[in-house]
């Protein structure tokens, strides 16, 4: 295992800390969405005690625990491997970055011992302007659901047929990527809060009257769109049982 430099050499101004921080955090962070399967795949449960280390050097590594008693540094979760098998994986992967947030604080402190008062104010500052791993893990999640969906509904609503026998474009409703501006679709709207369109917010478009909605209006999940074929808003159902 690679161990952290001795507390003699480690990071000690709020700069030094905090490039520390932002290093291992982003190993974590990879370890839980693009690397996730590797890092699923290192944590036998039949293995021996694993921890989940980010690294300063900006990548992530599964392997036993310090043997030091005290370590030179705070320790993740022990055992994460243990449970692996014992909930669901997305429930495993949660916890693991829950536990992985703490530990980022955690070592951040642990270097900012010796800080005063005000430095250590910047410091929390300068890590709170990024999210957390889970809330990393969690948007990187819906952004892929997102895109998923939006791939299903652009083969499906491409092009559509309007009254006059013209083909009209459907409007976008999710953003490929999760990073497009807002302002470029500030004005859809939502059909039944009226709400304006936010990239961070799942959307879904009916098939008849070409509306969209936010998911959380009509009560449906990324999860439960990839499996909707036709989408029907709550309006045209009702009218089409009105029939």
């Amino acid at each position: 295992m690679e161990m952290a430099a001795p507390v003699s050499r480690a990071p000690r101004s709020v700069e030094d800390i905090y490039r520390d921080f932002s290093a291992r955090r982003a190993g974590l962070i990879r370890a839980l969405t693009s690397d996730v399967d590797d890092f699923y795949g290192f944590c036998d449960p039949e293995k021996e005690n694993l921890c989940l280390y980010g690294l300063p050097n900006g990548s992530w590594e599964v392997a036993l625990p310090a043997e030091e008693v005290p370590p030179e540094m705070p320790e993740p979760a022990l055992g994460i491997n243990f449970a692996r098998d014992g909930m669901p994986r997305r429930d495993w992967l949660s916890l693991v970055a829950v536990h992985s947030d703490s530990w980022l604080l955690s070592v951040a402190f642990f270097f900012g011992a010796r800080l005063n008062g005000n430095e250590r104010k910047r410091l929390f500052s300068l890590i709170n302007e990024h999210p957390s791993v889970y809330e990393a893990m969690v948007d990187r999640k819906q952004r892929e659901n997102k895109s998923a969906v939006d791939n299903s509904g652009r083969s499906r609503h491409s092009t559509k047929r309007a009254h006059d026998g013209h083909t009209k474009n459907s409007r976008p409703a999710v953003v490929d990527d999760g990073y497009e501006d807002d302002e470029e679709h500030s004005e859809t709207l939502c059909g039944t809060c009226s709400g304006r369109y936010n990239s961070n917010e799942f959307w879904i478009g009916c098939d008849i009257c070409e509306r969209w909605f936010h998911g959380k209006c009509v009560r449906i999940t990324p999860a439960k769109a990839e499996h909707i074929k036709h989408y029907k808003c709550p309006d045209c159902s009702s009218k089409k049982n009105r029939q």
